[in-house]
């Protein structure tokens, strides 16, 4: 298929994921090409490589839109904090919704619509989106009035902090809609999938003149943006004479879903000088156990935690990841999807792990262990964590007194703080500041006591009017589709 089709397909008739034919490599002296290149042009030139149906016009047009002061609460879009000699931190939520699904769901829309148009589709759009809390909103302000597109978002009405769901619930949108399930991500996620592969619902949409399209990252369109920032954090550690060109460097990502991660993975693949991707997970550490055994188990208590965008234990990505670490053999991949979905659990075989754990090093965090590196972070540097980042740093701490490796890394920071202000005012204003205060005045508190001002997209959400109100059992989402779309 084109990268149009895949964008506007978002998932793959059946059910699986797309991938690119090949890698787009860059050397030493190309990387060297791009060290002075602000980040929408430097988007545009790693997009270039995987999306060659589009014009270099049109993807400088795209990247333009999505990447820029408007948008954006800071004109590096995705700057990078040192911390120490060894660790720093790349900030990707200075956009809109504060969250790092804005690195690629400010430029999906843009995609989208272009890909519509170049694929000579006529049928409005449906965009199906499943969130574990930060997708959501992100999709929901990415597609907000645009033009030929609507947007239907699930979450899961207890798996989400409040600052999240109230994000959501107050989208304002002529074709935006957002409901919640009973049941956890995974629920919500299954269900999506399953709508999107329903025969029945598909013919009744045709019949209206629509089509459903992905803004997870199961669409290509959303996962190949998120490859920019890693370039961008590279050249950016190059251009504080933090290293050298060509001196390698440690990936940390909190990771969930994969997708992530898997940007990272891509990256290394394109010849960024990667050395080691280290994911982090929180108590669902279902990927630190698949990358030290190579057992996926998803058979295992869901648990809720204070870094809810991680209770995820069916990591969607990782179909990608396995496709490539193995040459690409479908036929193999496609038995443990299989496996996964009847039985709850796979193995790889022994030369895929092998190969897995050459490029990564995996380790979880508990919640006691988050609120300790939140508080050390805050202590040690005057510097503030959200609750997924502070996973990240903790794993990155266990890598480090596991490994000895000093290789300078950078942990992408995926959330503001202030996202989660309750977990993150307790950890570092103490639990008694907090007692008897709802969200929004933690919010407020955390701001004054720390003087960092509440990114404008979180001030004065409880002012805001709810729109949004519906909840439905995890086996009626498909009924829910059917009615908002009325078919």
């Amino acid at each position: 298929m084109s990268s149009a089709e895949a964008i506007k397909a978002g998932i793959a008739p059946d059910g699986g994921l797309f991938v690119p034919e090949h890698v787009v490599i860059y050397t030493e002296k190309d990387l060297e090409t791009l060290q002075n290149l602000d980040y929408a042009t430097l988007a545009r030139h790693i997009l270039e490589g995987y999306l060659d149906d589009f014009t270099r016009e049109e993807l400088a047009e795209c990247t333009a839109n999505a990447y820029n002061s408007t948008s954006f609460d800071d004109n590096r879009i995705a700057p990078v904090v040192k911390l120490s000699e060894q660790l720093y931190i790349q900030e990707l939520w200075h956009g809109p919704t504060s969250a790092f699904k804005d690195m690629a769901l400010q430029i999906l829309p843009h995609l989208l619509t272009r890909a519509a148009k170049k694929t000579g589709e006529s049928d409005e759009i449906v965009i199906l989106v499943a969130t574990s809390g930060d997708t959501g909103k992100a999709a929901l302000a990415g597609f907000k009035d645009v033009p030929g597109t609507r947007i239907i978002v699930f979450y899961p009405e207890d798996g989400v902090s409040l600052i999240q769901k109230r994000q959501m619930v107050t989208q304002e949108g002529s074709n935006v809609h957002v409901v919640g399930v009973k049941g956890n991500f995974d629920d919500t996620q299954n269900g999506v999938k399953a709508i999107f592969v329903d025969e029945e619902i598909k013919e009744l949409m045709k019949n209206r003149g629509l089509k459903f399209s992905s803004a997870n990252s199961i669409n290509w369109g959303r996962l190949v943006p998120q490859i920019v920032y890693y370039f961008y954090a590279y050249l950016e550690m190059y251009r504080q004479g933090s290293i050298k060109m060509g001196d390698k460097i440690n990936i940390v990502v909190p990771t969930g879903n994969f997708g992530n991660i898997l940007a990272a993975f891509y990256a290394l693949k394109m010849g960024l000088p990667v050395n080691r991707l280290v994911c982090a997970s929180n108590e669902n550490n279902v990927l630190t156990e698949f990358i030290n055994t190579g057992c996926y188990n998803r058979n295992r208590e869901f648990k809720r935690t204070i870094s809810p965008s991680m209770d995820i234990l069916i990591s969607s990505n990782l179909e990608r990841l396995l496709f490539e670490i193995t040459g690409h053999d479908d036929a193999r991949v496609k038995n443990w999807m299989n496996s996964l979905k009847t039985d709850g659990i796979y193995y790889v075989d022994d030369s895929t792990k092998q190969k897995i754990s050459e490029i990564f090093w995996a380790q979880f965090t508990t919640e006691n262990e988050i609120l300790a590196t939140i508080q050390s972070i805050y202590q040690e540097y005057g510097y503030l964590v959200d609750t997924h980042t502070a996973v990240g740093i903790d794993v990155y701490d266990k890598y480090v007194i596991s490994t000895g490796d000093m290789t300078p890394s950078v942990v992408a920071a995926t959330a503001s703080p202030f996202k989660f202000s309750g977990s993150v005012a307790g950890a570092v204003l103490g639990e008694n500041a907090i007692i008897g205060k709802d969200e929004y005045e933690v919010l407020r508190l955390l701001s004054e006591k720390t003087g960092i001002p509440v990114p404008k997209g979180l001030k004065d959400l409880d002012k805001i009017p709810v729109r949004h109100t519906s909840v439905v059992e995890s086996n009626g989402m498909k009924q829910q589709v059917a009615k908002i779309l009325n078919l």
